[in-house]
C-alpha cells in the first residue's frame, strides 16, 4: 500500500499512512487546496503516529517536560489537490538522532505524489526552548521497535 520506494525516501525505517478528504475549508475560490494546508495535513499525520503508539503530546509536555517542534521543512509542490479528493499522507522515518528526527512525508492521491515534504523535528524544553533528548518511547516508535 505504500508508494514510497527506498530510493525516494532514503533509509526509511518505518512507514505510516494517514487518510483524509479535502473539504471546502481547505480550498481557495477555485476549489484547489491552499498551499499552507498541506502543512496541517502532514502535522496531523505526524500526531497520529504518536497517538497510535499511545503517546499523548499534552502529557509528554506536562509530565515529560518536552515538546516536538519543527526545526526545518522543505516542501515541493507537484500537483494540486481539489475539493472532494481523497488523499493519503505517507510518512517515512529517515533518521533518528539524540534530540531530533527527520521524516519524509508525501501527500498522495492514488498513485500521484502531490506534495513531498522533508521535515526535521527537534525535541525541546517548552520553557527554555533549548534542545532536549528524545524520550526513549518516541525513539522506539520512530525506530520501529517495541517499547
Amino acid at each position: 500500500m505504500n508508494n514510497l520506494s527506498k530510493s525516494q525516501a532514503g533509509n526509511q525505517t518505518q512507514n505510516h499512512i494517514h487518510a483524509l478528504r479535502v473539504y471546502w475549508e481547505d480550498t481557495d475560490a477555485a476549489g484547489i487546496v491552499y498551499y499552507a494546508n498541506y502543512l496541517k495535513y502532514t502535522e496531523r499525520a505526524r500526531s497520529e503516529i504518536l497517538y497510535a503508539a499511545g503517546i499523548d503530546q499534552t502529557e509528554m509536555r506536562e509530565t515529560g517536560g518536552v515538546v516536538l517542534a519543527v526545526r526545518a521543512c522543505n516542501t515541493e509542490y507537484h500537483l494540486p489537490a481539489r475539493l472532494g479528493d481523497q488523499l493519503e499522507v505517507h510518512t517515512a522515518v529517515i533518521a533518528v538522532k539524540g534530540a531530533s528526527f527527520e521524516l519524509r512525508q508525501t501527500v498522495m492521491r492514488g498513485i500521484d505524489a502531490l506534495v513531498v515534504m522533508d521535515v526535521r523535528l527537534a525535541c525541546i524544553d517548552p520553557i527554555s526552548g533549548k534542545p532536549a533528548r528524545l524520550p526513549a518511547q518516541i525513539k522506539a516508535v520512530l525506530s520501529g521497535t517495541k517499547v
